[in-house]
């Protein structure tokens, strides 16, 4: 059975500001993640995990190397295919939730559901927003605004505007760094239970060894290589 992601000798590299040679931040990334597994990628702060995120989620493109998401090559198609790509199939939580303050909780679920092109999905949108809602214990809050919410409820509402478009893989950069102990806890067992819910493939860039130990596979990112 082909595997749901394929990464095969990804590297990534900037240009100085100063004209210096390349900045390397990934060097021959090599992995393969199955449909439906939960992964972390672990590693300090400016280890690449970010960049390693962006280019599996089509943000960012590498130096070198081939990204493959369910036998699709990402490097061969063009930048309206890759956003179609991005907001059909790739969910993402940061860990800047992104909410937009003027809008209330159902209202930013709702936002990626504006531009996309299945029409059926769309209008069963509201009602699974709702039901993923109350799914995370914010049913009674859908026209509260984010200011309204706690740091723990703003991301859980990013977690469902993560899911509200069905996607195959669901990319979380960070996801618990801006709350609290007891939030960054109950966000970590909402992310397992929904990636067992959901079927969802559930890729995690953290430095925080409790929510990768939740994970069923961990890779530590370390001078630009997995290992």
């Amino acid at each position: 059975m082909a595997s749901f992601l394929v990464l095969r000798d990804v590297a990534k590299a900037y240009q100085s500001v100063l004209d210096g040679p390349p900045v390397s931040v990934l060097d021959g990334i090599n992995l393969e993640i199955q449909q439906g597994e939960s992964t972390a990628i672990l590693g300090p702060s400016g280890s690449g995990k970010s960049t390693l995120l962006n280019i599996i989620g089509t943000l960012d493109r590498p130096t070198r190397g081939q990204v493959l998401l369910e036998g699709q090559d990402l490097a061969q198609l063009d930048e309206t295919q890759l956003a179609t790509v991005r907001n059909r199939r790739i969910g993402f939580i940061f860990q800047a939730h992104h909410l937009l303050p003027q809008c209330t909780v159902l209202e930013n679920v709702l936002v990626p559901t504006l531009v996309c092109e299945d029409a059926p999905l769309r209008q069963s949108a509201p009602e699974r927003a709702q039901r993923l809602l109350d799914r995370v214990g914010l049913g009674a809050r859908l026209h509260h605004r984010p200011g309204q919410l706690s740091g723990g409820e703003r991301q859980r509402v990013a977690v469902v505007r993560g899911l509200i478009n069905q996607p195959s893989l669901l990319l979380a950069d960070e996801p618990t760094g801006a709350l609290d102990r007891a939030a960054a806890e109950a966000l970590a067992r909402l992310l397992v239970e929904l990636n067992r819910e959901e079927r969802v493939t559930l890729i995690i860039a953290t430095h925080a060894l409790d929510l990768a130990a939740q994970m069923g596979r961990k890779f530590q990112l370390r001078d630009g290589r997995l290992v």
